[in-house]
């Protein structure tokens, strides 16, 4: 059975809007390495979206540094699972997943393999809500944004994780991976 597992960055006050986030090489060649301990991205519609238009290699390149294009590389590679009702289709090595979320996902998480990875924030929290993250990592970003969409808002009960993990980068942001107490 294959791990899923979320990963995001989010500022102090729990902001998880991308346009918020520091861009460094060591916080790109982090998020490099979490996409190549997953055989396949778990996305809903939003993220899948916004990733495709940011690094389809088609997307526009001139403004990107060197330093980001392994990542590049390796998420227009990546096998891809996007969650949503309302597209009736997607490329861009993707797949849609349909019908009930948490049957479904548990049927990708039963496939062997090295493991799912999910971003977003919609998706994990409703797969948090259902128990299925095995690990979240949270990189935290020296920054306070002042707004949101804010880190899993609208949880319903509380999820007790234990620290595994934790990096600092020199930028003042830390990634700390967490797996829930069962």
């Amino acid at each position: 059975m294959r791990p899923l597992r979320y990963y995001i960055n989010v500022t102090l006050d729990g902001c998880c809007d991308h346009r918020a986030m520091l861009v460094d090489e060591d916080l790109h060649r982090h998020a490099t390495e979490n996409l190549v301990r997953a055989d396949a991205l778990l996305f809903g519609r939003v993220t899948y979206e916004m990733m495709e238009a940011a690094w389809r290699p088609s997307a526009p390149t001139a403004a990107r540094p060197a330093w980001m294009e392994p990542f590049a590389r390796t998420i227009d590679a990546a096998k891809k699972y996007v969650v949503s009702s309302t597209l009736d289709r997607v490329d861009w090595n993707a797949e849609l997943v349909r019908g009930d979320l948490g049957k479904a996902v548990q049927q990708l998480k039963r496939e062997s393999g090295k493991g799912l990875l999910v971003g977003g924030v919609k998706l994990p929290l409703a797969l948090t809500e259902l128990g299925l993250i095995d690990e979240y990592e949270f990189v935290v970003q020296p920054r306070l944004a002042g707004h949101g969409p804010t880190l899993l808002a609208g949880l319903s009960k509380h999820v007790d994780l234990r620290l595994v993990s934790r990096l600092e980068f020199g930028s003042g942001a830390v990634a700390m991976r967490y797996e829930p107490r069962r």
